[in-house]
């Protein structure tokens, strides 16, 4: 897909959160063997130099992979000097020149601004390309607008069948701005895959569950990053050989219920 500065992001790509050691590194350098070129990872998650080495060590050029990354919460309470520090550490980590995209990861109370412009003076450096938010909503956007000079690339929601996000979407769509679904099968208690409705559709359509709900976002013109897990590399890679039917898209957006995976993940009253 096209980013709002003419850079080309793959939809489908494989997160890394919770994956940490030599785990991030092997599940990193599989996804890549198994033809993902995007990969997803954060501060936040400290797994950012086992996913360089295992980048490193894949053999794939860098100028196929397209690396995102997050600046964290605790690192933008400290200051514009931190928050430089640690995006040459992200650097340093990924082994390599320049990230395709860096996020805000949390829309952090007073201190969005001060990290906003160093990351733009890292796009005019060229040592990133793009620079994006995650889990803002449209209020966080029209703040961080209203001074920008550099208008973000992407936001990083979460987004599912039981969280479809279509009002927040539609809006950052409307200012160009590509949305990015992270846990798109939800988490903790949320049983999205087990979903009867889910589970009719992957008997109709001959696929699996998680297929469907892939689908589903895929043709929402969303990117998705499902977690990198290696028994389920080639059926995530699958779901852009088929379609799903307008009313069976229609049916699977019914199910929205607004919940979040954990309720500490809401923009509005998040912790950190």
């Amino acid at each position: 897909m096209k980013l709002n500065n003419g850079l080309i992001i793959p939809q489908i790509g494989v997160g890394t959160w919770t994956l940490r050691g030599e785990t991030a590194r092997q599940n990193v350098l599989l996804a890549l063997k198994a033809g993902f070129r995007h990969i997803d990872t954060a501060q936040g998650y400290e797994n950012e130099a086992e996913v360089g080495q295992g980048i490193a060590d894949s053999g794939v050029p860098r100028s196929e992979i397209f690396i995102t990354t997050k600046v964290a919460t605790n690192i933008m309470r400290e200051g514009q000097e931190a928050v430089q520090q640690s995006i040459d550490e992200s650097l340093a980590k990924l082994k390599t020149d320049y990230i395709d995209l860096l996020l805000i990861h949390w829309p952090v109370k007073d201190c969005v601004r001060d990290t906003w412009q160093v990351m733009e003076n890292y796009v005019r450096q060229g040592k990133v390309r793009s620079i994006g938010v995650s889990n803002f909503n449209r209020h966080h956007l029209d703040d961080l607008l209203s001074y920008a000079d550099i208008r973000p690339a992407v936001n990083q929601i979460e987004v599912h069948p039981l969280m479809t996000q279509k009002k927040n979407i539609a809006y950052n769509h409307s200012l160009g701005i590509q949305v990015e679904a992270w846990g798109p099968f939800g988490q903790g208690d949320i049983d999205v895959i087990g979903h009867p409705l889910l589970q009719s559709l992957a008997s109709k359509y001959q696929k699996t569950a998680s297929q469907i709900v892939l689908r589903w976002i895929i043709q929402r013109d969303l990117i998705t990053i499902p977690r990198a897990k290696p028994n389920h590399f080639a059926e995530n890679l699958a779901v852009m050989s088929f379609s799903l039917s307008d009313d069976d898209m229609q049916a699977i957006s019914a199910l929205n219920q607004n919940l979040r995976s954990n309720a500490l993940n809401d923009p509005e009253t998040f912790p950190w």
